[in-house]
């Protein structure tokens, strides 16, 4: 089926207030338009560099959303743009993206990314890290970014029971962070899900899924 037709597909088995992200990471630029002619105007990255390449190339209305994970000397090449950045995993990155969004005069959204996989090469905050941070007196000191929500990753490939399990456990403490809300906290957005997940992640509460290789094809092998 054609990039349109794979949209359209996802597209029907949606809920009404679930977002598509088109996981772009690694396709060429015609691929990405394909797909924004197609309607899709969320488009999800892993690394700043590419993202800001396509930026340039691409219509302008395009929200892109940084979804690797992100190290501190890439901020600046997405700062000026950039939507939502959906893996922040330390406050040392966030201390960067505040740097740099002031430097653009903006507040950058952001997602806290939680670990909730099994897998140990997977990124993100516990539970406990990500309520210290938000409580943290160094969190409180910035004002160039907001914290709209929570992504997590569940274990590739495991069982629905286990996927229910993880999707569940983010959402819950999706829920519980509510109580931390502030100028800088509004928990509105959770991000899980992908390609094979997906349906099971909207049962458990997610707010926008991350689709690539449903919409592209896979990704070749290297």
């Amino acid at each position: 089926m054609s990039i349109k037709e794979n949209i359209d597909t996802i597209e029907k088995t949606l809920k009404p207030d679930v977002r598509l992200v088109a996981v772009s990471k690694t396709k060429p630029v015609p691929m990405l338009q394909e797909a924004y002619d197609a309607g899709c105007r969320l488009f999800g990255e892993n690394k700043a560099q590419e993202m800001a390449e396509k930026y340039d190339q691409l219509p302008h209305d395009i929200r892109w959303h940084m979804i690797g994970h992100l190290q501190t000397n890439k901020v600046k090449y997405i700062a000026p743009f950039v939507s939502l950045i959906e893996s922040v995993d330390s406050l040392k990155v966030l201390k960067e993206i505040n740097k740099q969004a002031a430097k653009n005069e903006r507040v950058i959204d952001c997602l806290l990314q939680i670990h909730i996989a099994d897998e140990e090469n997977k990124f993100g905050l516990s539970a406990e890290e990500a309520r210290e941070l938000l409580a943290s007196p160094e969190f409180a000191s910035m004002h160039n970014f907001k914290v709209v929500g929570l992504m997590g990753l569940a274990t590739y490939g495991a069982p629905d029971e286990k996927l229910h399990q993880e999707f569940g456990g983010l959402r819950v403490l999706f829920e519980s962070l509510k109580a931390q809300e502030s100028d800088r906290v509004a928990m509105h957005e959770l991000s899980m899900g992908m390609s094979g997940d997906y349906a099971l992640a909207m049962v458990e509460g997610s707010t926008m899924v991350r689709i690539g290789s449903a919409i592209f094809g896979a990704r070749p092998p290297h």
